[in-house]
Order: C-alpha cells, then structure tokens, then sequence
C-alpha cells in the first residue's frame, strides 16, 4: 500500500469512527431523552384522555359538538345521549333533528402536575385525578370537594362542609354558570315554535322567552334596550317563559329522560352591559329565593346598594357601599348574582357582596323552590342595555339524586387522609355520593365507601391542551388544534367570587 492509498484508507478509517460515534451519541441522548420523559411522566407531568362525561361541561368525554340552527348557540352532548333521544338547545329549548348531529369528537386531552399531593396538601375545589377506589385499575377525575377529618353535607344543591356553606372560588363558579337565557342568541321573529311537547300541557313553547314590560313599564326592548323617563319612576322588566326547565337541574350535555323531577335552581346571575345616559340614573336587577325577592343596584354616583323586598311588598335595604360614580354614556358590565348563600353585586372592576348566612330574615333552611324563581331588570332614568343574560348555578344533587351518604339528613365524616369527590355534571357522575361497596386495599385492606384514599391520590388537572381539533378532510382523523378550546383547569383558590 502505498503512501496516498494509506492516507485515504485512514481518511475513510476516521469518517468510519466519527459516524459511529455520532450514532452513538445520538443513541445516547435518545436514551437519555427517554428517560428523561419517564421520569417527567411518572413524577412531575402527564397526558391524561377524558373517558366520560361526568364532569361537563368543564372537562368533556366523546361528544358531540352541535349548534342550535334557530338560535346559533354552539353547545356539546354527550355521545351516549344521542342514542336515546335528539339533543335540546339550552339555550332557546329547540329540539336539534337528527341530521343535525355531525361527527363525534373524542374526550379533552389534560396535563395532570403529579406527585403535588405528595408535597402539598390539595384544596378544596381542585379538579383531582385518582385511583377508582372500587376499581383501583381504572383513572376517574372528579372535583374535590371534601379533605380529611371534615363533615360534608349536600343541600339544596350546596356543599357544606362541617355546617358551613362551601363557597366556591369565582374561576371556578365562572366555569359552572349555566345559560338560561341569551340576549345574543334569540331566535329570530319569525322562527318556528319549538316542539309543543317541550312544554308543559303540549303548549307552544315561546320562540322568543325572554325580557318583557312590567305592567306600566316603559322599556323599549330590543337587540339595544333602552329607557328615556327622567320622572324618577322605577321601570322594570320580567324574565317569561313557560317551560318550567328553564330553571331545573338538568344538563344539555345528559339524556333528556333525566329532566324530570329535577328540582328548581334558585342560585341565578344576571349580567348585561349598561350605560348612564343622563341624571338621575341607576340600574339594578332582582332574583327571587325562598319567596322573597333580592335586588342590586348600581345609581349615578356610585353606591352599589342591596335591598330585599318581602312577601308582603315591604323593602328594605342591606348594604350600601360607595363607590366611584360611573361615567355618563360609557358602557360597564353589570352582574348580580344570588350563589351559595350571598348575594354579589359587580359594576365593571368593583365588586360588593352581603352575606345572607348573616341575615337574621334569611330562612336557616331555604325552601323548595317549586315554581320558577322570578328573575327583573329595573331602571330610573335614562339607561341602555346590551348582552343580557340570565344563568343558574350547578346543582349538586344529594337526596334528590338517590346519593347514599353527605345529605341533609345524612352527614359524612371523613377520617384522616380521605378525601371526597364529586363530578360537575352532577346528575351523571358516579363518585363519593353513589360508590355503594368499599374501596379495595393491598393485600385484602379495604377503605371506607365513599372516600378516595390519599395513596389512590394521582395528580391535578392543569390545562386542557388538545380538545376538539379541526377535521381537513371526512376521511382524516381530527389533526388541526382547536386554539379556542386549550384553556387553564381551575381549582381551588382565595379569590372570591
């Protein structure tokens, strides 16, 4: 071998040497990669699919996104819905034809931060992933609601935790309101009745349910609802409908056979936008619990008032907090909320609230709302609105919903690392109301029924990274990311509603 065959083959021998070195590094870095993401997965973050639907509308299992074609309102159902009946708008009650049902999409993807209860204990109102008790091999994800050594009661749709009203975080209430009623989404004029059985005796259900004039009221509704009368006189207007299950504890995402006998929510928020178009203004609404009729409003210098009104007509005021007067003409959002036992007033970025739990005339115990609860807009002065919407709190169903333990007349105690969940989609969630037989242990040990032992503890919920993608094409799979649906998974907190 001569000189220059000698300097090519050791040329080639080094090219040979650096590219097995280099499939070797890389191996080495695959490998580290690998376990790398073990690690992260097994101890810090991991990818978890929604199987069911017990938890919507905050979290989703296989549904099926749909819109109203009356009203336009997009909404989810559940896929075991559809099996048994059409899905229902909650927004305008129209009954969707079947045709209108599209292609199914799978649960929510989650990120779950694991291991954090190995470090921190979990609050109250965290969305938590754990071990099915009953079923150690299956994942549920649920929302916490009890931690250890507490008394958990449901009633009226409330938690109350060692004879205290359970207030919830207002990320988390914001995830939980549930329309009644969309200014935005009316049917049209002309749109057709809903399907007379959707109402109570077969009568037409009222294709434009909504605001209407008080007898005597000079509101002039419309898209933009406005009032012109400087006399002082207080015009009010009046939510009407006649389908009762406007204001039921019922979910669109559930089957409809479940409507029936579902008690009446009385815990409502109204919010629309609102202008001071001149002197001697204010802008209020009442919601109506227990018979007895709560108001909030917001005058033209500012004073956030409270005031209920008796069964026999008398008024009295609650609460008055001063305020920053509101500029004339510029448009603030308006809230009025009657949720877990108090009363919420917000006025743009200002916020006061009247604790009914310290009300002396605040029943102890609210009565069954049989009727729905009468929901009123009032105004003096000149005012213009927009956007209005009604919604109803979730309900927590406890003896009306067959739960065998933390209802009214059957406390629960929880023992030291027990914790105790439930579902949001209330009416369709098996969790610590319904489990029936014990949880099972290691090596033969038991837990007590109703309870998520803290060992079958797995993670928190954080974000919902992939959720009802884009379809190119009928014959690709769901691949385009849906940005409008990734969003934070809120848990518990200090902030107030």
């Amino acid at each position: 071998m001569d000189e220059s065959q000698a300097q090519t083959f050791s040329t080639f021998a080094h090219r040979h040497r650096r590219a097995v070195e280099s499939a070797v590094t890389l191996f080495e870095w695959l490998l580290v990669a690998f376990i790398l993401a073990l690690l992260f997965q097994g101890f810090a973050m991991q990818a978890f699919q929604i199987p069911t639907g017990s938890m919507a509308q905050t979290l989703r299992g296989d549904h099926f996104p749909l819109r109203c074609p009356r009203c336009g309102y997009s909404f989810d159902v559940g896929s075991e819905s559809l099996t048994v009946t059409r899905a229902k708008c909650p927004s305008c009650d129209h009954r969707l034809p079947p045709q209108a049902v599209g292609r199914m999409k799978n649960g929510d993807r989650i990120f779950v931060l694991k291991s954090i209860y190995q470090f921190f204990m979990p609050n109250r109102w965290d969305v938590v992933v754990f071990k099915n008790p009953t079923n150690p091999r299956d994942n549920f994800i649920k929302r916490l609601i009890g931690l250890p050594n507490e008394t958990v009661q449901i009633s009226h749709g409330d938690i109350y935790i060692n004879g205290v009203i359970a207030r919830k975080p207002r990320r988390v209430q914001e995830e939980l309101w549930m329309p009644v009623y969309l200014q935005d989404y009316r049917p049209p004029k002309n749109a057709e009745t809903a399907d007379p059985s959707d109402t109570p005796n077969g009568a037409d259900a009222l294709p434009n349910a909504g605001f209407v004039n008080e007898e005597g009221s000079g509101w002039q509704i419309n898209d933009v609802s406005t009032l012109n009368d400087d006399s002082g006189k207080r015009h009010c207007m009046i939510y009407q409908t006649n389908n009762p299950n406007d204001f039921r504890a019922i979910y669109s995402y559930n089957e409809e056979n479940e409507y029936t006998g579902k008690p009446m929510v009385s815990d409502l928020m109204i919010s629309f936008y609102a202008a001071f178009k001149g002197p001697r203004t204010l802008v209020g609404a009442s919601l109506e619990k227990s018979g007895v009729l709560y108001s909030g409003y917001v005058d033209e210098e500012g004073a956030m008032v409270f005031e209920r009104t008796a069964p026999d007509g008398t008024v009295q005021e609650l609460r008055r907090v001063l305020s920053k007067a509101p500029k004339r003409g510029q448009m603030e959002r308006f809230e009025f909320a009657d949720v877990d036992e108090e009363l919420i007033l917000r006025w743009g970025s200002r916020r006061a609230a009247y604790d009914l739990t310290r009300d002396p005339e605040t029943p102890s115990q609210p009565n069954v709302q049989s009727q729905p609860p009468a929901v009123r807009i009032f105004a003096e002065g000149e005012t213009e609105l927009r956007h209005v919407a009604l919604y109803r709190d979730t309900y927590y169903l406890g003896r009306e919903g067959f739960a065998e333990r933390a209802t009214e007349d059957k406390p629960f105690t929880l023992k030291k690392d027990q914790f105790f969940v439930c579902g949001d989609n209330s009416n369709n969630s098996l969790d610590s109301r319904m489990w029936s037989i014990e949880g099972i242990g290691n090596n033969g040990s038991t837990y007590d029924k109703g309870v998520v032992p803290k060992d079958y503890m797995m993670g928190k919920a954080v974000m919902i990274y992939w959720s009802q993608a884009f379809c190119l094409t009928p014959r690709l799979p769901s691949m385009v990311p849906n940005f409008n649906n990734l969003k934070v998974i809120y848990g518990g907190s200090q902030e107030e509603y």
